[in-house]
């Protein structure tokens, strides 16, 4: 017989030991019975809704997956925190930037919620962290944060092979006017 943290561990291990009480719900376990798992100190509470299994180490991007946890099962990293998963920037953004499909009017301090469709060939997983494709965030942070921040990190992700100058460049295509002043970096050869 599986008790709830044999159901909960498999379900928790997909992003490094965060569940939601939605997703707990989903394989049988009950509010109460996560309720009960805080109490014990199996798990602990680290947001509404969300808990943490305890036998799981700390990670670096942990409240980058509570916040995309907290946005729904949809929800990437994206932007400036995408560029931090990625490590193509040398810092983590002051606030988490997060992207759903779909309206979200919720609000949390510290978290920007961009809503923007997201097509399934511009989703990706990084460590544990659902996040934008490096092509994707390199477009999202044209458009946010401007040229020079965007070059260097699409300098890189070629340099370490995270895209290849053909993919960059076939999306900075279809970008129009803002994927211009890329264009010359992205070549016309992968």
């Amino acid at each position: 017989m599986s008790t709830s943290m044999d159901v909960l561990y498999p379900l928790a291990e997909r992003r490094l030991g965060y569940v939601t009480t939605a997703q707990a719900a989903e394989v049988g376990v009950s509010r109460q019975q996560l309720s009960y798992l805080a109490r014990t100190g199996s798990l602990e509470r680290v947001a509404q809704g969300i808990y943490r299994l305890r036998r799981f180490p700390a990670e670096r991007f942990e409240d980058v997956i509570v916040a995309c946890l907290w946005a729904g099962d949809d929800a990437v990293a994206s932007h400036d925190t995408a560029l931090a998963t990625f490590d193509l920037t040398d810092a983590m953004p002051a606030v988490i930037h997060v992207s759903v499909p779909r309206r979200f009017r919720g609000q949390r301090p510290g978290i920007v919620v961009h809503t923007a469709p997201l097509g399934d060939g511009e989703r990706t997983e990084r460590g544990g962290v659902p996040v934008t494709t490096v092509e994707r965030t390199i477009t999202d942070v044209l458009a946010s944060s401007g040229e020079d921040l965007a070059r260097s990190a699409a300098e890189q992700a070629i340099a370490r092979g995270l895209v290849t100058r053909r993919r960059l460049r076939a999306v900075l295509m279809a970008d129009g006017d803002l994927g211009q002043s890329l264009l010359d970096l992205a070549g016309s050869t992968a």
